[in-house]
């Protein structure tokens, strides 16, 4: 049950550490950033595509580039992600009597 969740976070993780690299070395390439991440190529390349389909970047001839909506989506980031968080805080089983077995 909890598995998928963590893959999802793990997705979730790279989607963003490749959108930080899109945003601080822009134009970039799918080999840099796969050199510099240590993510395979098509794990990168599933990445872009993501974050293209959310129009957080698109492609140009030098590589991948920020979008408009780019800087809004990084606004909210941080508030989304604390949201997240105390929910899950909130999903704690915790100081339960000892589960009888």
């Amino acid at each position: 049950m909890i598995d998928r969740l963590e893959k999802e976070v793990d997705m979730l993780e790279r989607h963003l550490q490749v959108l930080k690299m899109v945003i601080e070395n822009e134009p970039i390439g799918i080999v840099k950033m796969s050199n510099e991440t240590g993510y395979p190529h098509h794990k990168v390349r599933y990445s872009l595509r993501v974050l293209e389909e959310e129009n957080l970047i698109e492609p140009s001839s030098q590589g991948a580039i920020k979008t408009e909506r780019t800087a809004d989506f990084v606004d909210d980031l941080d508030g989304k992600i604390d949201e997240i968080i105390d929910k899950l805080d909130g999903m704690k089983i915790e100081d339960v009597a000892e589960i009888q077995g």
